[in-house]
């Protein structure tokens, strides 16, 4: 194996355990509309591109259904989108400037809730046990479908999650040298 595979797949691992670890700490603290589950998958789409994040997306839900819940592995496409997205993002334009990051998140607060809303709807009626569940009840008592319910509460939450997730990725290869060098050099790779 290539000293450059290992690097890239040391920083997988490394990301893999950011989305599980960050996502259930959020989770168990119940911040509103934060879930920072995400943010491993996105670091990995920017440094290494969309397939390299995209694989440590899926890693993530398939660790997750180890270990939390057995339905965690569908929403893996969620996460392989958000690695696509960022990865294609981070490629064409530059990624550490602000605005990049909130156009990034601002697509992502969209495409996520579309495919996510679709699994959560035909596993869980589109309840998945978060406070959330709370507007989509209001919105379903209110006569609103279930899709579009559950879509409303999902890109709610996820506006200001992408959002806050892009620009932390940002700051955080930013703010260290080795970051911003790994980063310029897939920028320089994708050229």
């Amino acid at each position: 194996m290539k000293k450059g595979k290992t690097v890239i797949l040391t920083y997988g691992a490394v990301c893999i355990t950011l989305n599980v670890v960050l996502g259930t700490v959020v989770s168990a603290l119940k911040i509103p509309l934060l879930f920072l589950d995400t943010i491993g998958t996105v670091l990995m789409a920017v440094l290494f591109g969309p397939w390299w994040g995209a694989l440590a997306g899926l890693l993530t839900n398939v660790v997750l259904t180890a270990t939390t819940s057995p339905t965690a592995i569908f929403y893996g496409i969620v996460n392989v989108a958000v690695a696509i997205v960022v990865g294609f993002m981070a490629r064409k334009f530059d990624f550490m400037k602000w605005y990049i990051a909130i156009i990034t998140g601002l697509l992502l607060s969209i495409i996520a809730p579309l495919i996510g809303t679709p699994i959560s709807v035909a596993l869980f009626g589109g309840l998945n046990g978060s406070g959330m569940d709370l507007v989509v009840l209001w919105l379903r008592s209110a006569g609103e479908s279930v899709f579009a319910s559950t879509f409303i509460s999902r890109i709610s939450g996820n506006f200001v999650d992408k959002i806050v997730t892009c620009l932390l990725v940002m700051l955080i290869v930013s703010k260290l040298p080795y970051l911003q060098k790994v980063y310029k050099g897939m920028k320089q790779n994708a050229a």
